[in-house]
């Protein structure tokens, strides 16, 4: 009689392994969600945003042509 084993994948591990990890993935990433962005990285988000938004505005503004003043 041969030994029943669990089904594998390609890589290696079963399912109960597989799911195992999967849990704890999960588990970690939910903690690190909850945390959410520090302020200094929020702060930074929105001063980068509100330079995007300027210099959008000046690229649609209309074509800059020079004077030969750099």
């Amino acid at each position: 009689m041969k030994d029943a084993k669990p089904p594998t994948n390609k890589g290696g591990l079963n399912a109960e392994i597989q799911s195992r990890i999967g849990h704890q993935l999960r588990a970690m990433y939910d903690d690190v969600v909850r945390q959410g962005v520090p302020d200094r990285f929020a702060d930074l988000i929105r001063k980068l945003d509100a330079s995007e938004a300027g210099d959008s505005q000046i690229s649609n503004a209309g074509d800059f042509k020079k004077d030969g003043r750099d």
